[in-house]
């Protein structure tokens, strides 16, 4: 139930019924007018352009059409009055028991408020982290995770369905070095001395692999040459990396659909099928490219390498699929692999990348677009860096893990919820600096705790008039009088609620997940404003000791506030509180 979706269709009802009458011309286009709240709640309940957007193609003045329309918006009974606003915006007025029905609604679906069809049942895939598997996440990983984890959320919320996929980069020169670096393990688990090289990985994480290895092989590979053991040691490492970082996504609830192998690619023809596809368009070819941005012609090699005409789906410059000694590119194998996910039939397509791909975004773009002939979208939105702060200063956490803190460390910190709901208060494009002792914090200036707070605060109401023996069931508040909630303070949280069915459909269109926090605090904020309201104004009270009536009225609001709260925190991947502790 989207009140807004409502209000919208009686505003392009009411323009049709305009150009009947012959006040609008006939041909106009409505696909631009909206209905949305207003920048000031003083000016009404909802506004709309559509004067502004039509005065042009009518050749009308806006405030002759706004002045039409609002006569007939206020024929309808849930209008208390239209005005005309500036140039020619139309503020709306709605009777109070428009907001109050909308609670009815909230606490008759429960769960499902909010929920829609905006998906339509289409496929999509999200594909997130996919780190490479050469040791534990780090806290970059991490926002990546819960970014992608809680867009999914969304995505599943209105209606589509999700696949939450995992791309494994096993196919690459880091693997082997992985490989390598274990295998130094495997010689010290044995006694002996070693030294990591520069380019390996002597972080502390490899040694229970290196004792692994023992534990299988015995000393069978010690001082043998690396053709000896470079491939078995490869799968086992990678194997055992990708255990650790399954217990990593399970600390912030994370559970993946499907994990993909790049290596699965190779060998196996799948790379040669996706760019023969290309080659069928067109669209793949043998040149030389130009030198980098950046670059001397002196140092620059000029060799004729195989191309992808990307620079005709989009792309700033052709892109190299294969080099001139026969090897693939790294950007081979990422075409077979999305070639791989359109012939697996998904609808939609949207990866989440770290901050240092951005140069990657047009060519993979560019590749969707040609092996899908523009069919099937592909939306990349990129994670900027988080930096963590603790006294005021950014904070250095344990090493154990080599040079970079892990995603273990900022749970063990503040918990899987609260590094959750924190990573998901900025947009992700914005750089992030997560505050620990913030995030800690009991205030209204931490959000994890604001929004938590209210819930408990909701819960804990409840279970007091349950305790005094008022029936706080969900019959007994679908049952409540909601016509009692009269108060502009009641009415103001109610417009809130009412605005969670439209706020997840934007939040859903555009991929932006943070909008959901943000809503939830403003949420909150308008909770705790009326319950501190209701210690001078008796009325007000949650538990209304004078009338059993208002009581089950207040109870009704403060609960659908609670089954907002719970659907909202329930997309970011968060558990909402009952108590606080």
């Amino acid at each position: 139930m989207n009140l807004f979706t409502d209000i919208h269709t009686l505003v392009v009802d009411s323009l049709v019924a305009l150009v009947a009458e012959g006040i609008l011309p006939e041909g106009l286009d409505f696909a631009n007018v909206a209905v949305e709240p207003p920048r000031d709640a003083a000016h009404g309940d909802m506004a709309t352009n559509a004067a502004m957007v039509l005065a042009k193609p009518a050749k009308m003045k806006p405030r002759d059409i706004a002045t039409a329309l609002a006569d007939k918006l206020a024929a309808d009974p849930r209008v208390t009055g239209a005005e005309v606003a500036g140039p020619g915006f139309l503020n709306v007025r709605l009777e109070a028991s428009v907001w109050q029905d909308v609670l009815g609604k909230a606490l008759a679906a429960s769960s499902n408020f909010g929920r829609s069809d905006l998906g339509a049942g289409k496929r999509v895939n999200v594909e997130y982290v996919s780190a490479n598997p050469t040791g534990p996440l780090h806290v970059g990983h991490t926002r990546g995770a819960v970014f992608g984890d809680a867009l999914s959320s969304l995505l599943d919320f209105v209606g589509y369905d999700v696949t939450r996929e995992y791309y494994i980069n096993d196919g690459g020169a880091q693997v082997d070095v992985l490989a390598r670096s274990c295998y130094l393990r495997y010689l010290e688990a044995h006694g002996q001395s070693v030294e990591f090289p520069d380019g390996t990985y002597p972080a502390d994480y490899l040694k229970p692999v290196g004792e692994a290895l023992k534990e299988k092989y015995g000393d069978q590979y010690v001082g043998q040459p690396e053709e000896a053991w470079l491939v078995e040691f490869r799968v086992f490492a990678t194997e055992a990396m990708m255990d650790l970082i399954r217990e990593d996504l399970a600390l912030l609830n994370i559970e993946m659909d499907h994990f993909f192998s790049e290596k699965s690619l190779y060998g196996t023809g799948k790379i040669e099928d996706a760019l023969k596809r290309l080659d069928g368009k067109g669209l793949i070819y043998r040149g030389v490219l130009e030198p980098p941005k950046g670059k001397k012609p002196d140092d620059w090699e000029p060799r004729e390498q195989t191309l992808f005409k990307s620079t005709d789906h989009g792309d700033d410059v052709d892109r190299a699929v294969q080099k001139s000694d026969g090897s693939w590119t790294y950007f081979a194998p990422d075409i077979a692999y999305h070639n791989d996910k359109i012939e697996r039939g998904f609808d939609g397509l949207i990866n989440i990348f770290g901050a240092d791909h951005g140069g990657y975004v047009k060519r993979m773009k560019a590749a969707v677009s040609a092996l899908s002939d523009g069919k099937v979208p592909l939306d990349i939105k990129l994670c900027q860096l988080v930096k963590l702060f603790k006294d005021g200063a950014e904070f250095k956490m344990s090493k154990r893990a080599g040079t970079f803190v892990t995603l273990r460390d900022v749970v063990d910190a503040v918990g899987a919820d609260v590094t959750r709901f924190m990573l998901l208060t900025r947009k992700n494009d914005q750089g992030f600096d997560f505050d620990l002792d913030k995030a800690l914090e009991q205030s209204k200036d931490n959000p994890v705790f604001y929004v938590q707070y209210a819930n408990a605060r909701i819960c804990s109401t409840l279970r007091k008039a349950a305790a005094q023996g008022i029936e706080a069931t969900e019959g007994a508040l679908a049952a409540a009088d909601l016509s009692l909630l009269s108060h502009d303070a009641q009415l103001t949280v109610a417009r809130k609620v009412a605005e969670w069915p439209r706020l997840v459909e934007i939040a859903a269109r555009s991929n932006e997940p943070h909008r959901v926090a943000f809503y939830l605090y403003d949420l909150a904020s308008e909770l705790h404003g009326l319950y501190h309201l209701g210690k001078t104004d008796e009325s007000l009270r949650f538990v209304n000791e004078s009338s059993q009536s208002a009581t089950h009225a207040n109870l009704a609001l403060a609960k659908a506030v609670s089954v907002v709260i719970s659907a909202g925190l329930g997309i970011l991947g968060v558990k909402p509180a009952e108590e606080m502790r």
